[in-house]
């Protein structure tokens, strides 16, 4: 009796768990990127000359956010504060920093009075740097020139 052979070895690389891997790891990241967006999401307002406030993406930047109604978040953390508690809560988060700037994201329709209620609450706070965000126009927008008649 002849001992069994072994079959010949094949070279060919088996792709199929590695692309079922990757699909995977693709709707996993598809998932979790919108979670992972820093602050509340608000439509900021749009001007034409916006100056580039790349600090503001830090980790550790001081970041308040105020929604179309009004609510207003603090960032780092996300949490949602009164006006009263805001002063000390950024008192607290801007002791050992060398960047003492505080930027202020507000919805386009939020009230003007909610803002400057939030810019004097930091004022009462110490803050001396302010960033107010803003977002690039996009296009040249130019007015229409009338029609002739």
């Amino acid at each position: 009796m002849k001992p069994p052979k072994a079959p010949a070895v094949t070279s060919d690389i088996n792709v199929t768990p590695m692309v079922d891997v990757m699909l995977v790891l693709l709707i996993i990241f598809m998932v979790i990127t919108p979670m992972l967006t820093k602050g509340v999401a608000v439509d900021m307002v749009k001007a034409k000359n916006p100056i580039a406030m790349k600090d503001a993406d830090k980790e550790d930047a001081i970041l308040i956010g105020i929604t179309r109604n009004g609510e207003v978040f603090l960032s780092p953390g996300n949490k949602r504060v009164t006006s009263d508690e805001l002063p000390g809560k950024v008192r607290d988060l801007q002791t050992n920093k060398l960047d003492k700037t505080v930027y202020v994201k507000a919805d386009l329709r939020s009230k003007y009075e909610k803002v400057e209620e939030v810019v004097d609450n930091l004022r009462a706070a110490g803050v001396d740097q302010l960033g107010l965000l803003t977002e690039q126009i996009q296009g040249n927008k130019k007015p229409a020139a009338p029609a002739a008649q």
